[in-house]
């Protein structure tokens, strides 16, 4: 399967300042040690194998997923073989105490690459799982960074998201929130972010659902009205990387706007997909009708039909944005440094009351083991005065 063709374009994003800078990557990693949090996942993947390709002296990878990172490694031992250098992986959970004995044992990481989240807008529908996105998104990266700052590191990475722009959604927000927190402790160590599109087919997107569905004989749905700028696994690494290793502190990356980056919807990929595998989509006019045409047809006329069923609607759930953004009017842009890579140049920008009582009001919140979605609300509406938040009721787990 051709990514690159599925979202619409034929030349990936970064390879220009890739080469550029080809030389002085591999100088930097091959004598550097490294630690990425988050490793077993789709954009963690990607830069693990970023690093790992250009014969790092060290590179550990922690992950609460132990099959992801078991397929890590079978990936990177298939692709790439091996390294002289000390790689190793860890199946730890890095708000556990076992993460922070872990750290304790070593801890000594030149670079430091926190790419764990929540990433779900989804995950904003009931207030547990909301909880537990600022934990991993806010709190656990904060933990991370101070842990990173007593072990003399060199540098901390993590990823932000496109969202953190003028969000409307409780996971824009979140990593909004994260950001205020990078830039508290960017007074005693470097640090540095990225903002980018979709990642495409990572796992659990919507794209990556065309792959289950496909195997499952199931209908493809996607809203038709819904457009977003999309880079491969690969690039989304490439974009870590780079920011990581030549971020200044407080950068934040982002992939600049070009003809080679350019706004494609959910529907208009759908049917690449589709006419990619062999088959033309069949518009279903709702929900019934879709997943009752494998129900008409017999397991004989599926596999020789040309058709797939396809369901295109409106999107009308909670926290969709319209259209997608890297950066604000009222932050500083570098767009000269490099060729497809924009920079956001940052002065620390945080309140140092309002994020101990973010801190506090959370803290009591678990301590007493309750709290509504509501509280959770307000509390960030304190931090993000402009927050764009709108609650319709309706959430992506209630449909197909």
């Amino acid at each position: 399967m051709n990514t690159l063709k599925l979202i619409g374009r034929d030349i990936a994003l970064f390879s220009n300042d890739l080469h550029t800078k080809k030389q002085e990557l591999i100088h930097i990693i091959s004598s550097s040690s490294f630690l990425v949090i988050g490793g077993a996942g789709s954009i963690g993947q990607a830069v693990t194998k970023e690093i790992f390709k250009r014969q790092p002296k060290k590179l550990h990878v922690v992950d609460i997923s132990e099959n992801n990172m078991v397929e890590l490694v079978r990936d990177i031992r298939s692709s790439f073989g091996y390294i002289d250098g000390d790689f190793q992986t860890f199946a730890l959970d890095i708000g556990s105490l076992e993460y922070d004995a872990f750290i304790k044992a070593d801890g000594k990481y030149d670079y430091i690459l926190n790419l764990s989240a929540l990433k779900h807008v989804r995950s904003e529908k009931d207030p547990f799982t909301l909880m537990r996105m600022i934990d991993t998104n806010v709190f656990n990266t904060d933990k991370t960074i101070k842990q990173a700052k007593e072990n003399g590191t060199k540098k901390y990475f993590c990823v932000s998201t496109d969202k953190a722009a003028n969000p409307v959604n409780m996971m824009g927000a979140s990593k909004r929130i994260m950001e205020m927190f990078v830039h508290r402790n960017s007074l005693d160590m470097d640090v540095s972010m990225a903002r980018f599109a979709n990642v495409a087919f990572s796992d659990g997107s919507l794209l990556h659902g065309f792959n289950q569905r496909i195997q499952k004989n199931q209908p493809i749905v996607a809203p038709n009205d819904i457009k977003r700028y999309f880079v491969t696994p690969q690039e989304s690494g490439e974009l870590c990387l780079m920011s990581c290793i030549f971020g200044e502190n407080r950068d934040i990356f982002f992939p600049k706007l070009s003809e080679n980056l350019h706004l494609i919807s959910f529907a208009d990929i759908a049917v690449k997909y589709l006419e990619d595998l062999g088959y033309e989509p069949y518009l279903c006019k709702d929900e019934d009708e879709a997943r009752n045409f494998f129900i008409k047809n017999s397991e004989l006329s599926i596999q020789n039909s040309k058709q797939w069923p396809c369901l295109f609607t409106t999107s009308d759930t909670t926290g969709e944005k319209d259209f997608e953004e890297f950066f604000t009017d009222n932050e500083t842009l570098d767009m000269d440094r490099f060729e497809n890579l924009g920079v956001i140049k940052n002065k620390a920008n945080f309140d140092e009351e309002l994020l101990k009582s973010f801190e506090n009001t959370m803290k009591n919140y678990k301590q007493k083991l309750a709290w509504t979605k509501e509280e959770i609300i307000k509390e960030f509406f304190k931090l993000i005065p402009d927050f764009g938040h709108k609650e319709t009721g309706k959430y992506l787990d209630g449909k197909m």
